[in-house]
């Protein structure tokens, strides 16, 4: 996995007579180990470019490469494979299964990919530790914080050591506290495994932490900067 390139992403959905443009000759490159925010309003796009970035939505035509992978050339199981082994996802609605202890949550993904059950258990608890819930690996979804649930979900997609992980509103249902602690969390990961990281958000808070900002409107960049980045106010 390296740099990430688009050339002319077209897509669009129909909702009752009308045809809404989502995505509109979208051209854009990432640079491995970037820390870039996808911004603008709901209905701008940045959400289905996301998605196109991670195989879970395709494009009506136009190319995305990310490193030597196609993805516009696969098929619906090389997809699901490309998303399995080298990109990790962190959603807002958090999608742990309820039922699962967060080691078990954490686990599942390696589950799916053959890893031996003794090496799950200590991956797992390691990566929970590593986002600050050592001591909780037992409990269920409905017994830890909004933001608690939101750690376990990056510690699920950073389990397997992807070189890209895909946010996509993740501080939505957090508090302040909660999403500066969740942004502080990225950046290190950034820094230090040198993950990849395309966020999407409204929040002006989140894309303070962003080192490039690319604003999107109906479907088209409209501005693509670079930036210092500063920490959130908490």
């Amino acid at each position: 996995m390296s740099d990430i390139s688009c050339r002319d992403l077209c897509k669009t959905f129909h909702q009752g007579g009308d045809t809404i443009t989502a995505l509109d000759r979208v051209c854009l490159e990432i640079e491995e180990g970037e820390f870039v925010c996808l911004s603008g309003p709901s209905g701008s796009g940045k959400t289905t470019l996301l998605n196109a970035l991670g195989g879970l939505d395709t494009p009506d035509s136009g190319e995305i490469a990310i490193g030597e992978h196609r993805l516009d050339g696969m098929s619906r199981a090389e997809l699901a494979d490309m998303r399995l082994r080298h990109i990790g996802f962190v959603f807002q609605s958090y999608n742990l299964i309820t039922v699962l202890t967060a080691r078990e949550n954490v686990e599942f993904i390696m589950q799916v990919q053959g890893v031996p059950a003794r090496e799950r258990t200590r991956l797992a608890s390691g990566v929970l530790a590593e986002v600050g819930l050592a001591g909780l690996e037992n409990r269920r979804p409905a017994e830890l914080s909004g933001g608690q649930q939101q750690r376990v979900a990056v510690a699920r997609a950073i389990a397997t050591r992807p070189a890209l992980v895909l946010a996509d509103e993740p501080t939505a249902n957090l508090d302040s506290r909660s999403a500066a602690q969740l942004m502080d969390l990225f950046v290190s990961l950034n820094r230090e495994r040198g993950v990849t990281f395309v966020i999407s958000t409204h929040d002006a808070r989140v894309m303070r932490y962003a080192r490039r900002l690319i604003g999107m409107r109906d479907g088209r960049i409209v501005s693509d900067e670079r930036q210092q980045p500063i920490a959130m106010d908490i």
